[in-house]
């Protein structure tokens, strides 16, 4: 039997920030703590340590450099035409800090493609940024000058767009140069994605020696394929380089998986030692928390210690993923993966002076990058961060919609600001289901944001027995399932724990096929605003829920916890399709199944929670609804009712195989029948004297799911007083409680 978790610490400081977030009905990050520093206060409370925005600088989206004509060739965005009268800067791809103030900022290829980037010179960029920071200051990057990237040598031995011309300048359709180190000779070394290859230039931009290829891993681009079939995806090079602190090795990663890896979701690490000029054969893998993910940038910040950022496509509300995770490359799992630690989450960085505000998306008392190409990091001299963006110019907008993204620098300081606890337990229903598709990563990765303590996966099976996250098993409408024509075959009618019910079902589906699908908004009439991330998200494994949430940070400096409610338990295993066993094994092989693990699994059922008892050492919590009978008794003949269980002898009973109870709110404060909330009943204190936690569900905004004296308007989808029916609960000793809106509960709670 596990300890389920009393109380959870949340910050009186970022529960502030929520409110008002919560007040304006916008999604805006709502606090960060990344690789936490937890210290006592003078009171003995752990404070814990949050990365805080200390500087930050931009330059226009709009900014041209000399040169020739850019741009004839790229596409039309944001009100951006080309060609442009000069040399679009498109952003910084990578980044080296010279110490004194500038820095060598480096685009990529210029316009997405080697085919509409043949008048786009690469360059590297000496800038200078004047920060803003706390005391004010200009917030500009200042470009002072640049080197260009040329093959004067006549070192290339395929076609460039530069032959016959003196300079032979390289262009955005002969590489695609995406990262950049600097040697200890002053020379620079670029990592590219057409070969992928990398290229060895002096300190002028000339290149040095032919490009190092990636043997038996060429792209479709790659200027020697003969016949091969390309590993390396299109445009899924090196995005990423770092180098060694001796300067012996170099470290490209490859952004995406491999076209013939059969995970995808693994990346390589590899090594180049660059005094001999070839790769040395050793290999790390690292696993993004999507497939789709990539790896956006790379710096070693001391022996075998690399900075990695992950990253998603999307950008602005809809970005999930805009991470730095810390690895160490002497250090891997169970499964041979590099063990990462988040260092920050970019959508979620404290800025308690307000650095940027008014910017757009994202700036105000919480700053984040919310850019699609976040692919910078460097680890600056002092042990500040440095991030980036490549701005796609014109495509990107995530600042302000219809506005070209400027080029944005920002300092991070992980020892700035410092929070302390107070307690209560937040569990994000389905995510943050408030505010994104349910059971999506974006709406468990808004509930991480907005500072819950757990993340709530509903858990089904497929048809080859992966266990995904969807709130039941009929998924016609938390899916465009229906318009997809190769599945009208799949639409059917079952009865599912006596209900008959006709729609497409999980069972009937693999998981490769079910990845084809995209979540939708499963309550449009009440949630119109949830309905613009339609056709997004894919349908996450809970494998992929456990590993966001174990490498994520809570607000109050813990990891994240998940809360997994097996759904249909006795029916599933009707089908050949057990829930338990591959539950019990996925927190196996992710660490958790331990007592301490910050797991807890519950269900309306009995029996499978008696079995993921003997199964799993983990915190498990009984459900409980305001009537009927849990299934399994019905199947078994057992006569028994919700209402027996919450029996002080019912309560002491489930108490030799759980640690808590989820009840639904009107079984302990029932409403009466005007819809008011009536008087208390005992059982809150009847299941703490069974030595049992009490969880509430489910918490809502909006007037429906309210007291009538909570509610704001006869408008049935209007938002209400959340937190005042919040507040009458845990007047009553609920230990922690389910919310659709979490950052409106941890503001109420804190």
């Amino acid at each position: 039997m596990s300890r389920f978790p009393r109380s959870r610490a949340l910050p009186r400081v970022v529960a502030l920030t929520v409110a008002a977030v919560a007040a304006a009905s916008v999604l805006t990050p709502a606090a960060a703590l990344a690789a936490p520093d937890r210290a006592p206060s003078a009171s003995g409370i752990v404070k814990t340590v949050a990365p805080t925005l200390v500087a930050r600088a931009t330059l226009s989206a709009d900014h041209l450099e000399e040169g020739p004509p850019s741009g004839a060739l790229a596409s039309s965005a944001n009100g951006r035409t080309g060609p442009w009268d000069g040399q679009v800067i498109p952003g910084f791809s990578a980044a080296i800090d010279n110490g004194d103030g500038t820095f060598w900022a480096q685009p990529d290829n210029g316009f997405g493609s080697k085919g509409n980037s043949a008048d786009f010179l690469l360059r590297n960029y000496l800038v200078r940024p004047a920060w803003e920071t706390a005391a004010g200051g200009a917030g500009a990057i200042e470009v002072e000058r640049f080197i260009s990237y040329n093959d004067r040598n006549g070192v290339l031995d395929f076609p460039i767009v530069g032959d016959g011309t003196e300079e032979r300048l390289l262009t955005g359709a002969d590489f695609d140069i995406e990262s950049v180190v600097r040697a200890k000779d002053g020379t620079f070394w670029v990592g590219e994605e057409f070969g992928p290859f990398l290229l060895h230039f002096d300190a002028e931009g000339t290149l040095l020696e032919k490009p190092f290829s990636l043997d038996g891993a060429k792209s479709p681009q790659n200027p020697y394929l003969q016949g091969e079939t390309p590993r390396v995806r299109a445009s899924r090079g090196f995005e990423a380089l770092a180098a060694s602190k001796n300067g012996k090795f170099l470290y490209p990663i490859v952004e995406g998986s491999y076209a013939d890896d059969s995970d995808l979701r693994r990346r390589e690490v590899l090594e180049f030692d660059v005094k001999r000029g070839q790769y040395t054969g050793r290999t790390w893998s690292y696993q993004t928390d999507q497939e789709a993910n990539v790896i956006g940038d790379a710096f070693l910040t001391k022996s075998d210690r690399l900075l990695i950022v992950e990253r998603d496509d999307f950008e602005g509300d809809q970005a999930v993923t805009k991470r730095i995770y810390e690895v160490d490359l002497t250090r891997a799992d169970a499964e041979g993966y590099l063990e990462k630690t988040l260092v920050v989450d970019a959508l979620r960085i404290q800025n308690p002076d307000l650095i940027g505000d008014g910017d757009g998306y994202g700036t105000g008392a919480v700053y984040s990058l919310p850019v699609q190409s976040f692919e910078t990091v460097v680890q600056l001299k002092d042990g500040r961060l440095l991030i980036g963006n490549d701005n796609n110019y014109p495509g990107n907008d995530a600042r302000i919609a219809g506005t070209p993204d400027d080029t944005e620098f920002a300092v991070i300081d992980l020892q700035r600001a410092r929070i302390e606890p107070s307690e209560i337990t937040v569990v994000g229903h389905r995510g943050a289901s408030g505010h994104r598709p349910e059971h999506t990563l974006a709406a468990y990765e808004t509930a991480i944001v907005q500072c819950a303590d757990y993340i709530e996966p509903d858990v089904v099976s497929t048809k080859d027995g992966v266990l995904v996250a969807r709130h039941e098993n009929e998924i016609g409408g938390t899916t465009d399932v229906s318009t997809r024509t190769e599945f009208a075959d799949r639409r059917v009618t079952k009865t599912i724990d006596g209900a008959r019910i006709t729609g497409w079902f999980t069972e009937d589906f693999t998981l490769s096929e079910l990845r084809t699908l995209r979540a939708k908004e499963r309550l449009p009439q009440t949630r119109p605003a949830n309905t613009a991330f339609d056709g997004l998200y894919l349908v996450p494994t809970l494998d992929e829920v456990i590993d966001l949430a174990r490498h994520s940070v809570s607000c109050d400096g813990r990891p994240v916890g998940v809360y997994p409610e097996t759904k249909h338990p006795t029916y599933f295993d009707s089908i050949g399709l057990s829930l338990e066993e591959p539950l019990a094994a996925a927190l196996q092989a992710n660490g958790m199944d331990r007592a301490d693990a910050p797991v807890i699994l519950q269900s309306f059922e009995v029996a499978n929670l008696v079995e993921l008892n003997e199964l799993t050492d983990v915190s498990i919590a009984q459900l409980v609804s305001p009537s009927g009978r849990p299934y399994d008794f019905i199947a078994a003949g057992d006569p028994r009712t919700y209402k027996d269980l919450v029996t002080p002898a019912g309560l002491a009973e489930i108490a030799t195989y759980a640690d808590g109870v989820g009840l639904e709110k009107s079984v302990m404060i029932p409403r009466t029948p005007a819809g008011n909330l009536g008087t208390p009943t005992p059982v809150i204190a009847d299941a703490h004297a069974a030595g049992l936690s009490v969880h509430g569900w489910t918490f809502r905004l909006e007037n429906q799911f309210l007291p009538v004296e909570f509610r704001s308007s006869t408008d049935p989808n209007a938002p209400g007083d959340l937190a005042g029916e919040i507040r009458v609960f845990l007047e009553q000793g609920m230990d922690g409680l389910f919310s659709d809106q979490p950052g409106v509960a941890v503001a109420t709670v804190g």
